[in-house]
């Protein structure tokens, strides 16, 4: 992307660390930088402030990327904006492809390990019934935690699988993570036990 100064760029991604590290990258490039953390709000940026282009991620709390993308197109005041989908795992794009076709398979739509629960296809996390608002980085890792449940999850394994990285990353990452999941979780996060000098493991019962 070449250096356009002057020129807005809109990014609407639920983690602050990926929001951080966008902005200090294109703003070197010479971009103007508006952000937003749900859906609902950056629908709005966009609609008020027209960008240049606009980097959408998928997974976002009050309002989903993909209808976000689909509102901005069918608007003529917005359709001529750019959009880039911003995912972890090409798998995900799969994923969503094959919803909006209706030929997705149905998997793990449900996992529940004591009183925590997660609903997949409403992007959902509950706990003993009371809902739980993750990013969706947070959601990722503790659905991934589930579906392999019992077993230890390296930290390289869990960058590579959750976040889309390789281990040239920091491993911090997911212990920062890992913390700030916790803390929501509040007494269900108990189930989540710290491997030492390895990773994690989300006990089975």
């Amino acid at each position: 992307m070449e250096a356009a100064p002057g020129k807005r760029i809109l990014i609407i991604e639920d983690e602050r660390d990926v929001v951080d590290l966008l902005t200090l990258s294109l703003r070197k490039a010479g971009f103007t930088i508006s952000t937003a953390t749900d859906g609902a709000a950056g629908l709005q940026k966009a609609r008020s402030e027209k960008p240049a282009f606009v980097i959408l991620d998928l997974m976002l709390p009050r309002m989903p990327g993909l209808e976000i993308c689909k509102i901005l197109k069918s608007d003529p005041a917005t359709r001529q904006i750019p959009i880039m989908m911003l995912t972890a795992k090409a798998e995900e794009i799969d994923r969503i492809v094959g919803l909006e076709f209706g030929a997705a398979k149905e998997l793990d739509e449900h996992l529940a390990v004591g009183p925590s629960r997660i609903d997949a296809a409403r992007h959902q996390v509950s706990v003993n019934g009371k809902r739980v608002n993750l990013t969706s980085l947070e959601f990722k890792l503790l659905q991934t935690l589930m579906q392999r449940r019992g077993r230890v999850q390296a930290r390289d394994r869990l960058l590579n699988d959750v976040w889309g990285y390789e281990s040239v990353i920091d491993t911090r990452t997911v212990d920062t993570h890992v913390r700030r999941l916790r803390k929501k979780l509040g007494k269900a996060a108990d189930v989540i036990e710290s491997v030492r000098g390895f990773g994690y493991r989300l006990r089975e019962h």
